[in-house]
């Protein structure tokens, strides 16, 4: 062992160690408890930044512990590697993406290698490797099949100078990105899953997540958005058609006095053609589309709108309400139109004040009795029913179902459920992604891929344009095929699948990545699935592991998987901050893992994310943080390079009280720190087990030059050495492997079991305290013996029978008698 700690040679000398050895690979063995344990994959950008070590290391700490737990662990790693960015680095270095893309794997595996993280590489996969994406299409048929997957016209972003559609975030200013020419809304045909068929289940089962944060089920419950309320119509004046609306204030339906349709809602342009508004309505439509849906919808946001020129019927009151398109209504919540009930809702009050639209007051507040002409807001509260006919006089959340009773005695509405959640569209008019395996026959119509003829390779050999098209489209060799059915000339689908795709099943295909009959193996699968942890961040909280859900209960219907959800439990960390902000390019606050792994070493990177904030918890990076790590470990590596030689084997008492004082209170302080660090890490609070062995170092220190050298001392070295060194190697693992070796141990130290703590070593002598309050006995306390002078003192203060005492008068000062008395001078 050297008596420097050259991170650089120690580092590298272990990662091979743990690379010949396969030390991370993971082998089914039902006689062993299993343990999945997963990072959310990286997409293959060029470089990891410190957002993803801080990532796998929290992953890595948990994998590392569990093995010594005794776990089977599967910690696997992979790519996201189809996607926008590779076309758009493509155009930009002039390479093809596939090339772009894996030579970016190639490198930031070398600095997950780097970094010690343990993984098993043999399952290792990448999204755009056909022996994966063939699977997908298996995937998407089957859900074809069974009704899940249709093709429909939706609303896209589209630049006409680029002839393409574009994401929302390459929309910058109502502008395209790459050549800011004005980006339109435009209609095209595309493929969707139907994932509302499974909207019920993915609510249900939120309240079956326990181990989810309570922040992420909530904003899952609000995106699937479950409504539970009344559907009416509303006749409209000129034919015989109607509006329907959903509602679930139908207490309010007598106050509705004029209707809004969304800009995208298929009546407004029918319903204002020849009419003298046309124009200013079309105008209106096509300015507000290009809005995204979040400015539309926020409260600060002005309402506006365009009246159609015609006007439908409240089917309750008989009375004539005007029809408006307006920017605040969405055509993917509802119906895409809603009755407006200007005196009971704040946007509906604004928006009729704004173009004079009638007023009429149907809840009053107790007490009071409300003047549309005075109202200066929406009364929203609960109260009694009036100008309602029959229901007036009731209250109105009694109200509420008397009148859906009314309606649908009347058959002019219906009870129902709605929902926010709306079907995943999956077409992107993109190359470099998984080719949607659909066949376009004039003769036969939409036919799927035969599974015989899976996969749809997407072809390699083509050049990208410069203004970014698919060149699918024009790649007669790709294109033009032969139609399963007739066998006449057919084209197919030149579409991509969205990502996301990519992303909801791949934790799935890690348990039998080389399993080429099916896309999983049940076997395989079933010992390994669902994954017990999952970590990612917090803005996957919707998307990402909804649609997981969704693909998981897909696949089990299909009758692939047996289990319901796909992971167990979900961390999702902070962000890495620095000077303030979010670490990034664009703000030149970029910290190199490369840098920094070879100035400190890939231990003190580690162990910097880990001790510097809990992982749920944003980081801020401090460059003192850093420094303060790197010593750390020197010091651990100089306590353990004194040490090493006055280590015995010999057994020692097993009790405190039979070790002489210094020996028995360092056993002690030894079995509180791993108490201590078992907990924490089983709590994810990492931060606070560093800082306890942090403690026991200290403890060391102080005690190491006061203790004589016995054997018995040397075997009370041995167990706390050897202890201190197990306790660091899930944060630490190159430096733990090197000094375990150091101290004549063979092996890894990733074979060796997690040390124990003794319950009866913990346990303190406790001694009694009299408290007082103006010299006069108050109360008793039993405290530690060891217990400081400020302890004491707060446990003092904190008593109730003290409290009674003290009431309200200023404490002056505290008298301290140690092992003995306190007592609270008051004024």
């Amino acid at each position: 062992m050297n008596e420097r700690y050259d991170h650089i040679q120690i580092e590298e000398k272990h990662q091979r160690h743990w690379e010949q050895e396969k030390s991370f690979r993971a082998v089914e063995d039902p006689e062993r408890e299993k343990y999945y344990l997963l990072e959310m994959f990286p997409y293959p950008s060029g470089k990891l930044h410190m957002g993803h070590i801080r990532n796998y290391s929290i992953g890595d700490v948990v994998a590392r512990y569990k093995m010594m737990r005794g776990y089977n662990v599967l910690h696997p790693m992979g790519w996201d590697a189809f996607g926008m960015p590779a076309e758009n680095a493509a155009l930009e270095h002039k390479i093809h993406p596939a090339k772009w893309t894996y030579d970016n794997i190639s490198y930031m595996k070398s600095q997950l290698k780097r970094i010690g993280f343990s993984y098993d590489w043999d399952r290792e996969l990448a999204t755009c490797d056909v022996n994966y994406y063939r699977w997908e299409q298996w995937i998407f048929i089957k859900m074809y099949e069974r009704g899940l997957v249709y093709r429909k016209q939706s609303l896209v972003n589209w630049c006409q100078e680029c002839q393409t559609v574009l994401a929302n975030e390459q929309v910058e200013g109502e502008r395209c990105w790459r050549c800011h020419a004005e980006v339109k809304k435009k209609e095209l045909e595309g493929w969707f899953f139907r994932i509302t068929a499974y909207a019920e289940e993915l609510l249900e089962w939120c309240d079956k997540l326990p181990a989810w944060p309570e922040r992420v089920i909530t904003m899952q419950k609000n995106w699937i958005g479950k409504s539970v309320g009344t559907e009416v119509g509303f006749p409209l004046e000129d034919g015989d058609a109607a509006i329907t609306v959903f509602t679930t204030r139908q207490d309010t339906l007598y106050g509705a006095t004029f209707m809004v349709l969304a800009p995208e809602h298929p009546l407004v342009l029918e319903l204002c053609k020849g009419r003298r508004e046309e124009a200013e309505v079309r105008a209106f439509v096509e300015r507000v589309k290009r809005q995204d849906l979040i400015t539309r919808t926020a409260e600060d946001m002005e309402k506006e709108g365009s009246f159609l020129g015609t006007y439908c019927i409240n089917p309750l009151t008989g009375r004539r309400m005007p029809i408006y398109t307006a920017n605040f209504v969405l055509m993917e919540y509802g119906t895409g139109a809603i009755m407006a009930v200007p005196t009971h809702d704040q946007r509906d009050f604004e928006f009729a004040r704004k173009y004079g639209i009638p007023m009429t007051v149907v809840i009053q507040p107790p007490g009071e009795e409300l003047d549309p002409a005075t109202m200066t807001e929406a009364y929203t509260d609960d109260g009694v029913m009036v100008n309602s006919a029959p229901f007036d006089g009731m209250e109105n959340r009694q109200a509420m179902e008397a009148i859906s009773d009314y309606l649908e005695e009347e058959g002019i509405g219906k009870r129902t459920v709605n929902y926010r959640l709306r079907d995943w569209g999956i077409s992107r008019q993109r190359y470099w992604g998984t080719p949607i395996p659909i066949i376009y026959c004039d003769r036969c119509g939409v036919q799927p891929v035969p599974e015989e003829d899976l996969p749809v390779i997407l072809p390699l050999d083509v050049e990208l344009e410069e203004s970014g098209r698919s060149p699918l489209p024009n790649l007669r060799s790709f294109v033009e095929t032969t139609c399963p059915r007739c066998r006449g000339p057919a084209r197919r689908e030149t579409d991509t699948m969205d990502t996301f795709v990519d992303s909801s099943w791949y934790f799935s295909r890690y348990t039998c990545p080389d399993y080429d009959q099916g896309p999983l193996e049940g076997e395989r699968l079933d010992y390994w699935m669902p994954v017990d942890q999952y970590i990612g961040g917090i803005e996957h909280a919707i998307l990402h592991l909804l649609y997981s859900r969704f693909f998981t209960k897909v696949l089990r219907d299909i009758g692939l998987v047996s289990f319901d959800e796909p992971f167990t439990d979900l961390l999702t960390q902070g962000m890495v901050i620095k000077d303030g902000a979010k670490m990034s390019k664009s703000k030149g606050n970029i910290v190199d893992p490369d840098d920094m792994i070879e100035r400190y070493g890939a231990d003190t990177a580690r162990l910097f994310n880990l001790f510097a904030a809990p992982p749920e918890k944003d980081l801020d990076w401090k460059e003192e943080g850093v420094e303060g790590s790197y010593r750390f470990l020197h010091r651990v590596w100089r306590l353990v390079y004194e040490l090493r030689n006055y280590l015995s084997e010999e057994p020692y008492p097993e009790r405190n009280a039979d070790l002489p004082g210094n020996l028995g209170e360092m056993r002690q302080k030894l079995h509180k720190t791993i108490k201590k660090v078992t907990e924490d890490i089983e709590r994810f609070h990492f931060n606070t087990a560093i800082a306890a062995v942090m403690e026991l170092v200290n403890h060391i220190y102080q005690t190491k030059d006061v203790v004589e050298d016995t054997p018995l001392a040397r075997s009370v070295w041995r167990q706390t050495v050897e202890s201190l060194v197990l306790l660091l190697s899930p944060f630490v693992p190159h430096i733990a492997e090197e000094l375990w070796e150091a101290m004549g141990k063979e092996g890894s130290i990733i074979k060796v079991p997690w040390p124990e703590y003794d319950q009866e070593a913990i346990v303190e002598e406790e001694i009694v305290i009299v408290v007082q309050v103006n010299g006069r006995l108050r109360d008793r306390l039993l405290v530690p013996a060891s217990a400081e002078k400020s302890e004491i003192q707060t446990m003092a203060l904190a008593s109730p029978k003290v409290k009674k005492h003290i009431g309200g008068k200023e404490v002056k000062k505290t008298i301290f008698v140690p092992q003995k008395l306190v007592n609270i001078v008051c004024a």
